[in-house]
């Protein structure tokens, strides 16, 4: 067999290889803290909070149960659900930190308002927003939308393209409670001293 033909068996044998791997259903991975969140959060004189209840903008509830990635689906672990994985990666960061109290009476608590992945040839970009609540024995001390997002060379190969998509999008989670922690208002509402 010469060198040309078996070049183009092995490129069929990869179109069909990529072909068979659609239309897969993946889960992100469980939410986990990160070393910069907690180096963040560390050495600020804040106080242990607690999370509360993460949900959808009504006007969207598409935008949490799940996306497709060039035919393949991809959900959440948290009881599949967007909006209640932003408030496990919270709590996973907090618990990093040593600032997590179920019962503090200082509590975060958020609404999704937008969570996009596009795997597009060429150039892939996902973005996530949130309104972000930190109340104190009731009264309301932080108030604001954050959002983050990405951008990156998205390749042909969906094999390739399909879990790249799926990371950058995974890791806007952890890319959110960054900025949030980052927020002069943010952490002046979980200062000790108020």
């Amino acid at each position: 067999m010469n060198r040309t033909l078996r070049l183009v068996l092995a490129a069929g044998i990869c179109v069909v290889a990529v072909q068979l791997t659609g239309c897969a259903q993946m889960t992100m991975a469980p939410a986990k803290p990160t070393i910069e969140n907690t180096v963040k959060l560390r050495g600020k004189e804040l106080a242990p909070a607690a999370v509360g209840a993460f949900a959808t903008d009504p006007s969207k509830p598409e935008i949490d149960k799940g996306h497709s990635i060039r035919g393949n689906g991809l959900g959440s672990p948290s009881n599949g659900s967007f909006a209640q994985y932003l408030g496990d990666t919270l709590k996973v960061e907090l618990q990093s930190a040593g600032l997590y109290d179920p019962d503090a009476k200082t509590v975060i608590s958020g609404t999704l308002t937008q969570s996009d992945v596009d795997a597009s040839i060429g150039a892939g970009k996902a973005s996530l927003a949130a309104r972000i609540v930190v109340s104190r024995a009731g009264a309301v001390q932080f108030d604001r939308e954050v959002s983050v997002s990405s951008a990156w060379d998205s390749p042909f190969v969906g094999v390739v393209a399909v879990p790249q998509a799926a990371g950058q999008y995974e890791g806007l989670y952890r890319k959110l409670a960054g900025k949030l922690f980052d927020d002069a208002s943010f952490q002046k509402a979980l200062a000790k001293d108020r």
